[in-house]
């Protein structure tokens, strides 16, 4: 989601006298100009979005040359798209079709853009109301209008339902308003936005943008069940911006993870790219990771909303950055000095551009070492939504690499199942058939909760393990891992200091049917964290969640370290490391290890036996064999790239 914008007021002069020369052209469907070559990057495109109102200031030639040359001196970039409609604001033909014959003179590919929205109420977004007649009438001339002057028009986040009227009322009846808002959006899909466009240009390709919400998406008509496949292609929010003062706290891994999740949307993948924009950023140093991590999903291209960061004046606010003395991968400063060395003359400060550029330039110059992104398999069935809300990225956070998929994962030898997994309702049975077949599922106290009913004529989860939540939760303070019958290890940071209290689910189970591998312990009673069971010729564990997601995070890291060793048993590679610390895979044996935290880390790496690395240190592994191990110091806000 994104700050909406208003009409500048104010006619312009030269508008007039263009209007008559741009007539014939307005009227007649334009084709997006091929991008120029290679482009500036090696492994992707950069694009930027122009709002409509900033649209209609670039018609005078004076302000495009000025604002042009501040954002290709600062962030070469390779395509625009240019926006018509936005907040029931319209740009005229001539206005677009000045703008875009502009770009088009510079070398740079042109797309539109339009956003179905209609403008915020105290901040809060709005958007069309579909049994609105006038509202339909817009989004149809919205469609329209921008399917005249270009083959390629993305929609921005905001083709969604909100509207309560007492119109959407009684058309919902008895639906839920879920139910009622993706009816109603499958049709707006169809009848309002696709039909429209087509009808003005039969060679438009449609774009949708889905934001980075995507837990909630169903709520609001977002259908990522069938729209993928009704429109030419998507395209991934990957803004994630501070996970600490926005009101949605997405983790830092989302900008990576989502990209993986939409590649799994529709049949041929189709995944168009990243967007990310400047919003809601403490330190430059977000700004950064945010492509950074958008890039290391293999994003084809990449989009920075908007025009204003990239081509005004302004300055970027570096921030607190107690960090900035250090040798870390994104150094303002030095970013900084290298610039007003290169531009003497320059008279506005470096800006948001200046950081995009920079921050492009760096992981560009490292993607052709990495394969294709590997993970552990994670199943999101479309439009499934839980209690454990993007728990997946916060795994990542945690250092686990994470494949989410939208398609069940059969083909894999160790999945991971979260409360969302329930919502195919033959999950079971596909549990069984990996099981039967030799393969490890990973299920979550969330996934045990949704499929436990057992008054179902299948016995539920319950007919693989007679495990259940028992609806009571459980404080949590000392932490022990142990493999069979015995002792177990502590797994606290410091003995003497014992960790703070967590609060997680009680599951109950047979002892001796399940075992225990990694418990919590308060008050003297034992409570599974991990759990392991044998079943056909399969292995189950069932990893227990904090009611707070987030005490992810709060946990010893020897805790998620040892749930590592069961979960990435199979992985060439994996991290033990404090949370804030992420791991990406690749399938050509590189990784990369990627810190937000703000001191440096100590991260201790394991290969696996059959990598055949060198091995300076050892360790014995569940099922037998030695791992070499060794540790990597990475700097704060930082990554760092190896290769077997």
């Amino acid at each position: 989601m994104r700050t909406t914008f208003t009409r500048r007021a104010g006619a312009r002069a030269a508008l007039a006298a263009l209007a008559a020369g741009c007539a014939l052209l307005a009227a007649m469907p334009s084709a997006a100009l091929a991008a120029p070559g290679a482009g500036h990057y090696k492994h992707f495109k950069t694009a930027i979005y122009i709002p409509v109102n900033v649209t209609q200031s670039l018609v005078d030639p004076r302000v495009f040359e000025h604002q042009f040359a501040r954002a290709m001196s600062q962030v070469p970039f390779d395509k625009v798209y240019i926006e018509g409609f936005r907040d029931n604001h319209f740009a005229t033909d001539a206005e677009i079709e000045a703008v875009k014959r502009q770009f088009q003179a510079k070398g740079i590919e042109v797309a539109g853009g339009v956003t179905l929205a209609a403008g915020g109420f105290n901040g809060q977004f709005m958007t069309f109301d579909y049994e609105s007649p006038r509202d339909r009438d817009t989004c149809k001339r919205a469609m329209a209008l921008m399917a005249r002057h270009f083959d390629h028009v993305i929609l921005d986040d905001f083709t969604f339902y909100t509207s309560k009227s007492d119109a959407d009322i009684k058309a919902k009846g008895t639906r839920s308003w879920t139910q009622y808002r993706l009816d109603t959006m499958r049709k707006v899909s169809k009848d309002l936005i696709l039909g429209p466009a087509r009808a003005a240009n039969p060679n438009v390709k449609v774009v949708i943008k889905y934001p980075n919400w995507y837990e909630h998406f169903e709520g609001l008509g977002f259908d990522l069940a069938q729209q993928p496949e009704m429109f030419d292609g998507i395209y991934a929010g990957t803004e994630t911006r501070d996970p600490v003062i926005t009101d949605q706290l997405l983790q830092q891994y989302e900008s990576y993870n989502i990209i993986r999740y939409y590649d799994t949307l529709r049949r041929d993948g189709g995944n168009g790219g990243g967007w990310v924009d400047t919003y809601s950023i403490r330190y430059v140093d977000r700004y950064a990771e945010q492509l950074w991590d958008t890039l290391l999903a293999k994003a084809p291209e990449i989009t920075l909303f908007n025009w204003h960061p990239a081509a005004l004046d302004t300055p970027a606010v570096a921030g607190e950055r107690p960090w900035a003395g250090e040798s870390t991968s994104f150094d303002w400063d030095r970013i900084v000095a290298g610039w007003k060395s290169a531009h003497p003359d320059a008279k506005a400060p470096p800006g948001w551009g200046l950081a995009a550029g920079a921050a492009l330039k760096q992981i560009d110059a490292m993607l052709g070492q990495l394969g294709n992104p590997t993970g552990i398999p994670t199943y999101r069935p479309a439009n499934s939504s839980s209690a454990e809300d993007f728990l997946p990225n916060y795994l990542g956070n945690v250092g686990i690499p994470i494949a989410l998929t939208a398609r069940f994962p059969q083909d894999a030898q160790t999945i991971l199942l979260t409360q969302a997994s329930a919502a195919d309702p033959d999950v079971l049975n596909k549990v069984k058939r990996q099981l039967e077949a030799g393969k490890v599922v990973f299920v979550t106290s969330g996934f045990v909760k949704a499929t436990q009913d057992r008054t179902r004529k299948d016995r539920g989860f319950q007919d693989i393990v007679e495990v259940y939540a028992t609806g009571n939760q459980v404080l949590l303070n000392d932490y022990y891992n142990g493999y069979g019958a015995g002792n177990g290890e502590s797994l606290r940071d410091d003995p003497k200091v014992a960790p703070r209290d967590v609060l997680f689910p009680e599951l109950h189970y047979f002892t001796n049917d399940a075992w225990p591998i990694v418990r919590g312990v308060a008050g003297a009673r034992g409570f599974p964290v991990l759990l392991m069971n044998r079943y056909s010729k399969g292995i189950l564990y069932i990893l227990s969640i904090p009611g707070n997601i987030g005490d992810l995070y709060s946990l010893p890291p020897g805790v998620m370290n040892s749930v590592k060793k069961y979960l990435m048993a199979d992985a060439p590679v994996r991290i033990e490391a404090p949370a804030g610390v992420s791991l990406f895979t690749y399938d050509n044996g590189a990784y990369v290890i990627e810190s937000f935290r703000d001191t440096a880390t100590t991260v201790k790496v394991v290969r696996h036996a059959a990598a055949g690395a060198a091995r300076p240190a050892a360790e014995t592994v569940p099922g037998g064999g030695r791992d070499a191990v060794s540790e990597v110091v990475v700097p704060p806000h930082s990554f760092r790239v190896f290769k077997s």
